[in-house]
């Protein structure tokens, strides 16, 4: 014989609506209280925006250039006027290939949680976008700042191009001209690698290391933290003329990604580091038997580090 499950059936659509018994005397705020997630991606990195649904792959050169010498081994140009030998230039470009990976989502309620929600007065259609969007959100940032595995992508965190240095001990055991003169080494050695071309205007860390800078006093008078000392005392203000940059990021910390809390020291331009990434979409309302389905999708790119020597990584912060 048949019998129809009552009280399953209630307790999935109350779950689904928000529906709850209330006391006489009780007073239920109505506010919704949605998960603590953070995410930082879209302050630390530029977008590349030309990449489109139909793409598969997005791509970048970079090129080298060789310029043998004409006299001497210095790479001096100099000729005689009775020359007749003149050098040229070589150049090679070789092309660096990142994956475009779909992303989506599917967003579905049926008929009878609509229309529980719409009498309760708590939209389930609204509730599970923004759910989606914060899912969305988590996933973008954990590929801008450490790639994916299963993709075999890395992100700004972990390049293995990028060069890396043992800080001389940590923060925590440094007095403020310690870690000030720990931060312009690791500046003066990203300046470096470069041909003394760039200098570094930001540098991330962990939350924890974040904490201590602007904890840590510099003046005597007590109104100036470390991190507002740093804005403006190291070589990357002196070259570039604005404030390092200084921001934490949860990534960073000691756990499964690192075996040691890491500062990375980049340059935020489009031309040295960008993302790409295809703007969310979605297909049109679907109805399907009493559910009404919508599906959102993105294409999400990798990390382009164009110029690799233009970061730094600096180890047991």
């Amino acid at each position: 014989m048949y019998t129809f499950d009552q009280k399953t059936f209630d307790h999935k659509t109350a779950d689904s609506a928000g529906a709850f018994l209330l006391g006489q005397l009780e007073r239920l705020d109505q506010t919704l209280n949605l998960p603590l997630l953070a995410y930082t991606w879209s302050r630390d990195v530029n977008l590349r925006e030309d990449v489109s649904i139909a793409d598969e792959m997005a791509s970048f050169t970079n090129s080298s250039f060789a310029a043998p010498s004409s006299v001497g081994a210095d790479g001096e140009s100099w000729i005689s006027h009775s020359t007749n030998v003149i050098a040229g230039i070589d150049l090679d470009i070789n092309k660096t290939t990142l994956p475009l990976t779909p992303w989506s989502r599917q967003l579905s309620w049926t008929v009878f949680e609509l229309a529980s929600a719409m009498q309760l007065g708590r939209p389930v259609d609204s509730q599970k976008l923004d759910a989606m969007n914060q899912v969305y959100q988590l996933n973008v940032d954990r590929q801008v700042y450490v790639g994916s595995k299963l993709l075999s992508v890395q992100g700004l965190l972990n390049q293995a191009s990028v060069k890396r240095s043992k800080a001389g001990k940590p923060w925590k055991q440094s007095t403020a001209d310690e870690i000030r003169a720990a931060i312009d080494a690791g500046l003066t050695t990203a300046w470096k690698q470069t041909g003394r071309a760039v200098v570094p205007d930001k540098m991330l860390v962990s939350p924890d290391e974040y904490a201590l800078l602007v904890s840590t006093i510099v003046s005597s008078a007590g109104n100036r933290s470390l991190l507002d000392y740093l804005n403006e005392n190291t070589i990357a203000f002196k070259q570039n003329g604005k404030p390092l940059d200084i921001q934490p990021v949860k990534w960073l910390e000691k756990g499964d990604e690192f075996t040691a809390n890491r500062a990375v020291l980049y340059s935020q331009d489009r031309k040295y580091v960008q993302f790409p990434l295809v703007p969310l979409q979605r297909t049109p309302m679907e109805y399907r038997d009493l559910r009404q389905i919508v599906t959102y999708y993105s294409k999400v790119g990798a990390v382009e580090l164009r110029y690799s020597d233009t970061m730094h990584y600096v180890d047991g912060i």
